[in-house]
């Protein structure tokens, strides 16, 4: 109620209407309030949802070699955006350090206090050892060399709604309402989402999103990064999966305690508001920031060619009790009815001449 306060006055003093990206902004990250920057477990069992580094440590183990290869061309240094309980970060520390590898440097930028603490007590548990090189960022880098890592990053940045209806193109916003506290509200679309959307290959009528968040992100990562790579885990598909005809509704969902739902003025700060990537407009706009495409492929594809199912094989005898709750957490990762198929990888590079690991067999950049 605190948020929709905050919310409903922000609507009052901007014209009596905010545009759904402000909305979900502030849902997701207004300081204290939002759900990234509140204190409710999100991540896990106990949470809304269970990401691919809080499912096995096989993930952070399978992708050691692609952190191995890249900081031998470039810098030994990862940077890891979102890094949720610090899960990815503490594993994929212990699988480099058993090979000897180990970054000097291993940078995480998360706007949420709250998880940097948790993190860090992560890191601190697993592996302490290491925790001197982990270093916490409040903003971009100007310049970074090295490995920059997102799972799951770019689905819960701002999007903008837009609806092409009679030959117009109107934005979807949120206004405030006596009595049910938050509506819904269209108008003319305006600025650089009306750009935007104009160039979409969408069918009338059609609602769906502008990641224009998503998009400048990716830009600025792409001018910051000197030498090395950017590999980046979500679920999303190709602009022409993405603006389908049968997807005339958008992919906007919503995540509360292990249940999806579509209505994200429902609790405001305490769901998790997410949107399916359209990895075309990354790889568009990486490639204009000057870096080149390493591949994009699905993630079952990515970890199988990275050696998934043989660090899987080295849990031990295939009727223990570890090898079988490994192979059922594999299979998660690996299946197209869960994760395997429906999350995507791209990876981007600059000045690398070895290949980027995970992207020999079943690259689909030709689709992009």
């Amino acid at each position: 109620m605190a948020l929709v306060r905050q919310i409903r006055a922000e609507i009052a003093a901007t014209g009596g209407w905010m545009p759904f990206a402000r909305y979900m902004e502030l849902a997701l990250y207004a300081p204290m309030l939002g759900y990234y920057s509140g204190g409710a477990r999100k991540f896990g069992r106990a949470g809304d949802f269970v990401t691919a580094p809080e499912l096995t440590p096989l993930f952070a183990q399978t992708l050691a070699p692609v952190a191995e290869t890249v900081m031998a061309e470039s810098q030994p240094q990862i940077l890891e955006f979102g890094a949720g309980t610090g899960r990815l970060a503490a594993d994929l520390l212990a699988e480099l350090a058993r090979h000897e590898q180990p970054p000097d440097q291993y940078c995480i930028l998360d706007l949420s206090g709250e998880l940097r603490e948790r993190q860090y007590q992560t890191l601190r548990a697993q592996v302490p050892k290491l925790i001197d090189r982990v270093t916490w960022l409040d903003r971009l880098p100007t310049e970074f060399e090295g490995l920059m890592l997102g799972n799951e990053v770019l689905d819960a940045m701002p999007v903008h709604l837009m609806l092409w209806s009679d030959d117009e193109i109107l934005e979807r916003g949120v206004v405030a309402d006596a009595d049910v506290g938050l509506r819904w509200a269209d108008r003319l679309a305006t600025g650089q989402a009306l750009d935007v959307a104009r160039r979409l290959p969408v069918a009338q009528p059609y609602l769906s999103e502008v990641a224009l968040a998503g998009s400048a992100w990716v830009a600025q990562c792409g001018r910051m990064l000197t030498r090395g790579a950017l590999l980046l885990f979500d679920y999303g598909f190709s602009r022409a999966e993405f603006y389908h005809p049968q997807r005339n509704t958008g992919t906007l969902m919503c995540h509360y305690r292990h249940h999806a739902h579509t209505d994200p003025l429902w609790l405001p700060g305490l769901n998790d508001i997410t949107a399916h990537v359209d990895f075309t407009s990354l790889a568009e706009v990486a490639v204009a920031s000057g870096l080149e495409m390493g591949g994009y492929t699905s993630q079952a594809a990515f970890l199988m060619e990275c050696g998934l199912l043989d660090n899987l094989a080295a849990t031990g005898p295939t009727d223990s009790v570890d090898y079988l709750r490994a192979a059922a957490q594999v299979q998660k990762l690996l299946s197209p009815t869960e994760m395997g198929e429906l999350f995507k990888v791209i990876g981007f590079t600059r000045e690398l001449d070895a290949m980027l690991p995970g992207f020999a067999r079943g690259d689909r950049s030709h689709t992009l």
